[in-house]
C-alpha cells in the first residue's frame, strides 16, 4: 500500500473537489475533469488556459500535439514532465475550445490557487495570454498583451521567498505559427537558467 506524503494528500483532496465541481456550466459539457498532474515537489509550475479535445478525452493536461511540443521544450532544458507540475486555469474544456469566460475563470481558478499554495513552485510559467493575464492580475502586474510580455521574467514575493513568473506563448500557438517556436525555445532556456543559478541577476532575464 502506497503511503502518500502530506503534500500529495493535499493535492489529492483538491483533485477530489475538482471532480465533483458544478460551480459553472462546463461540467455539463465536459467528458472528463482535468485537474492537473506532476511532481508534488516541482520547482516549476506550468499553467495553460483550459483543456483541449484530447485532454478532455484523457482527463490529463497537455497530452495532444501542444503537449508533445511542451515535452520537447522541456527535454531541451533537461526536464521531464515528471519533474514539473502542469495545470490549467480551467479544469473543464470549454465547448469547441472557445476562450474561457470571466465567470468560468472566477469559479474555477480557486482550485489552481490551492494547487499553487500547496506546491509553492520557484518558477510559474504562464502559457498564453489567459493564464498570463490571470497570474499578472493576481500579483497586481499590468498586462500589456502576450506578445509584449513574453520572455520578460517578473519577480514576486510569495510563500516567504522570491518566485519568478515567466510568460510565454501557448505551445498550441506555435503549431499554427511555426515561427513562434523559436521564441518558445528562447523563453524556456530562461527556466533552465533560473533553476541552475542560485543567485539570479534580474538583468540577465529581462526582469522589469
Amino acid at each position: 500500500m502506497k503511503v502518500f506524503s502530506e503534500v500529495e494528500e493535499r493535492l489529492k483532496d483538491i483533485e477530489r473537489d475538482i471532480k465533483k465541481c458544478k460551480k459553472c456550466n462546463l461540467w455539463k459539457v465536459k467528458t472528463n475533469y482535468v485537474p492537473g498532474e506532476g511532481n508534488e515537489n516541482a520547482e516549476v509550475f506550468f499553467i495553460g488556459e483550459a483543456p483541449g479535445k484530447e485532454e478532455d478525452k484523457q482527463g490529463r493536461p497537455f497530452v495532444g500535439n501542444a503537449g508533445k511540443l511542451l515535452n520537447e521544450l522541456l527535454k531541451k532544458i533537461g526536464l521531464r514532465r515528471e519533474d514539473v507540475f502542469i495545470g490549467n486555469v480551467l479544469k473543464c474544456r470549454p465547448p469547441n475550445n472557445r476562450d474561457p469566460k470571466p465567470e468560468e475563470i472566477e469559479a474555477c481558478s480557486p482550485y489552481l490557487l490551492r494547487q499553487l499554495n500547496v506546491i509553492k513552485p520557484k518558477v510559474i510559467v504562464c502559457l498564453g495570454r489567459h493564464s498570463t493575464s490571470f497570474i499578472f492580475d493576481l500579483f497586481d502586474i499590468p498586462f500589456r498583451g502576450i506578445s509584449r510580455e513574453r520572455g520578460n521574467v517578473k519577480k514576486v514575493r510569495v510563500w516567504n521567498r522570491v518566485v519568478y513568473i515567466l510568460p510565454t506563448y501557448h505551445p498550441a500557438a506555435a503549431l499554427y505559427k511555426p515561427q513562434l517556436k523559436e521564441d518558445l525555445e528562447e523563453d524556456f532556456k530562461k527556466i533552465g537558467e533560473i533553476l541552475r543559478r542560485k543567485k539570479v541577476s534580474l538583468l540577465d532575464f529581462g526582469i522589469e
